[in-house]
Protein backbone atom coordinates (compact mmCIF):
# COMPACT_ATOMS: atom_id res chain seq x y z
CA UNK A 1 0.00 0.00 0.00
CA UNK A 2 1.05 3.65 -0.52
CA UNK A 3 0.73 6.35 1.97
CA UNK A 4 -1.32 9.22 1.90
CA UNK A 5 1.42 11.39 0.67
CA UNK A 6 2.91 8.77 -2.02
CA UNK A 7 -0.52 8.72 -3.53
CA UNK A 8 -0.44 12.77 -3.75
CA UNK A 9 -0.57 13.93 -7.12
CA UNK A 10 1.99 15.92 -8.99
CA UNK A 11 1.78 17.65 -12.60
CA UNK A 12 4.29 16.58 -15.08
CA UNK A 13 4.55 17.86 -18.52
CA UNK A 14 4.94 15.30 -21.34
CA UNK A 15 5.04 15.73 -25.42
CA UNK A 16 3.61 12.53 -27.33
CA UNK A 17 3.15 12.25 -30.85
CA UNK A 18 0.02 13.18 -32.42
CA UNK A 19 -1.14 9.57 -33.24
CA UNK A 20 -0.39 8.47 -29.27
CA UNK A 21 -2.66 11.05 -28.34
CA UNK A 22 -5.39 10.17 -30.91
CA UNK A 23 -5.42 6.81 -29.64
CA UNK A 24 -5.20 7.91 -26.29
CA UNK A 25 -8.01 9.79 -27.00
CA UNK A 26 -10.06 6.92 -28.56
CA UNK A 27 -10.22 5.32 -25.34
CA UNK A 28 -11.29 7.56 -23.44
CA UNK A 29 -14.72 8.11 -25.34
CA UNK A 30 -15.01 4.41 -25.56
CA UNK A 31 -14.29 3.45 -22.17
CA UNK A 32 -15.08 7.19 -19.82
CA UNK A 33 -11.62 7.81 -18.96
CA UNK A 34 -9.89 11.02 -18.70
CA UNK A 35 -6.13 10.88 -20.32
CA UNK A 36 -4.53 10.68 -17.06
CA UNK A 37 -6.40 7.30 -16.18
CA UNK A 38 -4.64 5.84 -18.91
CA UNK A 39 -1.62 7.09 -19.06
CA UNK A 40 -0.75 6.27 -15.11
CA UNK A 41 -2.05 2.87 -15.54
CA UNK A 42 -0.19 2.21 -18.92
CA UNK A 43 3.33 4.16 -17.19
CA UNK A 44 2.53 1.72 -14.02
CA UNK A 45 2.29 -1.49 -16.40
CA UNK A 46 5.41 -0.69 -17.92
CA UNK A 47 7.26 -0.15 -14.60
CA UNK A 48 5.86 -3.63 -12.91
CA UNK A 49 7.11 -4.82 -16.54
CA UNK A 50 10.32 -3.71 -15.70
CA UNK A 51 11.03 -4.62 -12.72
CA UNK A 52 9.77 -8.42 -13.31
CA UNK A 53 11.98 -8.71 -16.39
CA UNK A 54 14.94 -7.59 -13.40
CA UNK A 55 13.42 -9.48 -11.32
CA UNK A 56 13.81 -12.70 -13.85
CA UNK A 57 16.40 -11.39 -15.12
CA UNK A 58 18.58 -11.80 -12.05
CA UNK A 59 17.33 -14.89 -11.23
CA UNK A 60 18.09 -16.51 -14.60
CA UNK A 61 21.56 -14.65 -13.42
CA UNK A 62 22.24 -16.39 -10.29
CA UNK A 63 21.03 -20.26 -11.22
CA UNK A 64 23.56 -19.98 -13.98
CA UNK A 65 26.42 -18.98 -11.43
CA UNK A 66 24.48 -21.73 -9.00
CA UNK A 67 25.03 -23.94 -12.11
CA UNK A 68 28.64 -23.57 -12.51
CA UNK A 69 29.68 -23.68 -9.08
CA UNK A 70 27.45 -27.18 -8.62
CA UNK A 71 29.04 -28.17 -12.12
CA UNK A 72 32.99 -27.48 -10.80
CA UNK A 73 32.16 -28.66 -7.40
CA UNK A 74 31.63 -31.97 -9.34
CA UNK A 75 34.28 -31.90 -11.21
CA UNK A 76 36.79 -30.98 -8.03
CA UNK A 77 35.10 -33.75 -6.32
CA UNK A 78 34.67 -36.85 -9.21
CA UNK A 79 31.17 -37.14 -8.06
CA UNK A 80 29.46 -39.51 -10.73
CA UNK A 81 25.86 -39.09 -10.17
CA UNK A 82 23.31 -36.46 -8.90
CA UNK A 83 22.91 -38.37 -5.78
CA UNK A 84 26.39 -38.27 -4.72
CA UNK A 85 26.17 -34.19 -5.80
CA UNK A 86 23.24 -34.02 -3.24
CA UNK A 87 24.45 -35.76 -0.76
CA UNK A 88 27.83 -33.78 -0.60
CA UNK A 89 25.76 -30.45 -0.33
CA UNK A 90 23.50 -31.77 2.08
CA UNK A 91 26.03 -32.68 4.51
CA UNK A 92 28.44 -29.56 4.05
Amino acid sequence: MHTLLQLEKQQVGLRLPKYLVDEIDAFTQEYSLNRTDIIVEAVKSYVSEQKAKIFYDEFDSSAKELKSVLSSKAKEQKLQSLDELIDELEHN
